[in-house]
This record gives structure tokens, C-alpha cells and sequence, in this order.
């Protein structure tokens, strides 16, 4: 493997030391994607991700602060207070940071060592809904891929729409379901000369929080989008996306097998490398892109498992909110009282 270390310290890195919210404040910082899994291949991209201390306006002035992106080099960085809030949720994507192995950390402070000691203030069952809510995600863009090469357009519209319907009921399960209006999704013939027929939406709502709008519309533009870019890709980076959208599908059930069923968190699949590596290189694919019954046989026992674990896993409903709060306040202090230098020998 790379020395990801040494590349750090290279200067496509420098942001990492020279800007002012990170530098000395990045308690956390790690490999995300394929390296963090274990899954990587030859010419797999590589992902850092991290955490960093809010500043002291943000937490007693005006200014804000989420993240802190750098496209150049796929690394992404997030608040303290921000990471909380996602971790909150059990949120896949933050919670893979907590569950690295020792030598995929690159930076870890004493502080960071402190937030991983306490990661099982945040675990709850609410791991069911958020892998169950992304690993769906994952699967509707493997059907719409293999349904937009295997069916009529008029068909493959069917498949849109209930790719669309099953998004909001995702949406649905997430924010509670609306009573102030409705709305309406079908097929008619289509006014998009280059189609044949096209989904239609009847939308009636009133005095409704105008995020929670944008949301609900955004999940249902995502799964179109998705579905689109499957025709502009040629075909074999198609195979190849396929076959990742395959095995992030059954990852993300392994992750929350793991966390219902023992409380931990395990970002790279050591012992499950040799299934996924052999989805992700298309060995579970037949000639005419479709998947064979061997993998949906594995998909389902997954699915089955995890639905078993929710019900008998022993982690909380929700989070102990007194808990998590005492600790947010910990960190917090220490990053305006400086204490977050202590045992910070990365820099």
C-alpha cells in the first residue's frame, strides 16, 4: 500500500497545514472510499476525510462553518459540531471515520483519540433507517441501470417511476409523513418529443417548510439524474459502475450488520475482501449486464440479517442526548480554551 503519511506531507497537501480551520485544530484525519475499505484497485482514487475543531466565532459569534472541501486532492473535512450532528444519525459516510484501522489514520490527536473512545455515544438503532436509506439508494441505481439497457423506453419509465415512489418513501421515513397536501406521480404520454411517454407530477401543498420542499424534491431529482447518467457513460465504464454500485450495496449491509449486532464500527472489510472484490470485478455479472441469482440470494440474506438485527440489536432507539451533549461541550471547550494543543504532535 502507498505511503499515504509521506503523501500528506507532500504540498498538493499544504491547504491541510496553512489553512486557518485546520492546521492545528484537525483532530482526525483519515482514508476514505476504496483504501479505507480495502477494496481498492490499481487506479483507485484516494479520499481523505476528516474532522476539525469549530473556531471560537463559531461557536460564541456569527460566523459558520460545515466543511472543508478540496477537489484536487477528493478530501473532504468536516466540522466537529457538523460530524456530530451527522454521527447523530448514523450517517454511512461520517460513520466510516471512526471506524478505521490504526494505520489508516494519518492524523490522530488526543482529542481524536477522545472521540473515538466515546463512538458508542452515538450508535443506535437509527443505523437501520440510515445504511437501509443509502444501501437502497445503491440498489435502485443498479435496477435503473439494467432496466435502461434491458426494456423498451416505455417500460423503463415504469421503472422510473417506481424507482422515484419507493425514493419518497425513504424521504418519508426520514421526515414523517406530510399532512399538508399531496402529491400525485403517473404516466402520460409524453410532451418530450424524444419519448414515447414520461412521468408526470400533480403536487398540492400548502404551508410547508420550504427545505423540507427542496428535500422531497431533491429525491426525486437524484433518482432521475442518476438514471440519466447511466446513457452518457460508454459501456464499459458502465460495467465497471455497475459493479460498484454492487458491492457498495452489500458493504453498507456488513457495516450495519456490525454496528447493530456487536456496536462496532467497521469501515475496512477484512474478512469479507474476497466477495467484494469479486463483485466489484464483475463476477457476479452475466452477459447481458444483469446480475446472476447467486447475488441476490447474498443481497437478500443481508437484507434479512439486518432486519433481524435491528429487531434484537441491543443499542438504544436514539442516542443519550445528556451524554452526547456533555461530551460535544468537552471538546468545545478545549477548542476555545487552546486545549486542544495537548498531545498534538502531528503538525
Amino acid at each position: 500500500m502507498r505511503d499515504f503519511k509521506a503523501l500528506m506531507n507532500t504540498g498538493q497537501y499544504d491547504f491541510l497545514r496553512k489553512e486557518e480551520r485546520l492546521g492545528k485544530r484537525i483532530i482526525l484525519l483519515g482514508l476514505g472510499g476504496s483504501y479505507a475499505y480495502g477494496t481498492y484497485q490499481e487506479n483507485s482514487d484516494i479520499d481523505f476525510r476528516g474532522i476539525t475543531l469549530n473556531m471560537t466565532s463559531d461557536l460564541l459569534g456569527l460566523t459558520e462553518f460545515e466543511q472543508y472541501e478540496d477537489d484536487k486532492t477528493d478530501t473532504v473535512i468536516y466540522s466537529f459540531n457538523k460530524m456530530v450532528k451527522l454521527l447523530l444519525e448514523c450517517n454511512p459516510n461520517t460513520c466510516e471515520i471512526l471506524g478505521l484501522e490504526e494505520e489508516q489514520y494519518l492524523i490522530k490527536t488526543k482529542l481524536g483519540q477522545e472521540l473515538l473512545d466515546q463512538k458508542g455515544l452515538f450508535l443506535s438503532k437509527r443505523a437501520a433507517k440510515s445504511f437501509g436509506g443509502y444501501a437502497g439508494a445503491q440498489l435502485r441505481r443498479l435496477q435503473n441501470a439494467i432496466a435502461r439497457d434491458a426494456v423498451p423506453q416505455r417500460e423503463r419509465e415504469k421503472h422510473i417511476l417506481n424507482s422515484v415512489r419507493n425514493a419518497l418513501e425513504d424521504f418519508e421515513r426520514r421526515y414523517g409523513n406530510f399532512d399538508r397536501g399531496s402529491i400525485r406521480l403517473y404516466i402520460d404520454k409524453a410532451e418530450n418529443h424524444e419519448l414515447e411517454t414520461e412521468i408526470f407530477v400533480d403536487a398540492d401543498y400548502r404551508h410547508i417548510p420550504l427545505r423540507d420542499y427542496e428535500n422531497m424534491w431533491a429525491v426525486m431529482h437524484n433518482v432521475v439524474r442518476d438514471y440519466d447518467k447511466i446513457g452518457k457513460r460508454n459501456r464499459k465504464k458502465d460495467d465497471n459502475h455497475l459493479n460498484k454500485h454492487a458491492m457498495h450495496l452489500i458493504r453498507l449491509f456488513m457495516m450495519a450488520v456490525d454496528i447493530l449486532e456487536k456496536g462496532e464500527i467497521n469501515t475496512c472489510r477484512r474478512q469479507e475482501l474476497d466477495l467484494l472484490r469479486k463483485i466489484r470485478s464483475g463476477g457476479f455479472q452475466r452477459e447481458d449486464k444483469t446480475f446472476t441469482p447467486e447475488f441476490y440470494d447474498i443481497l437478500e440474506a443481508y437484507e434479512k440479517r439486518m432486519e433481524k438485527a435491528s429487531r434484537e440489536s441491543l443499542l438504544p432507539d436514539n442516542p443519550d442526548m445528556e451524554k452526547v451533549e456533555a461530551f460535544v461541550e468537552y471538546v468545545n471547550r478545549k477548542a476555545i480554551e487552546g486545549g486542544y494543543l495537548e498531545g498534538n504532535t502531528w503538525y
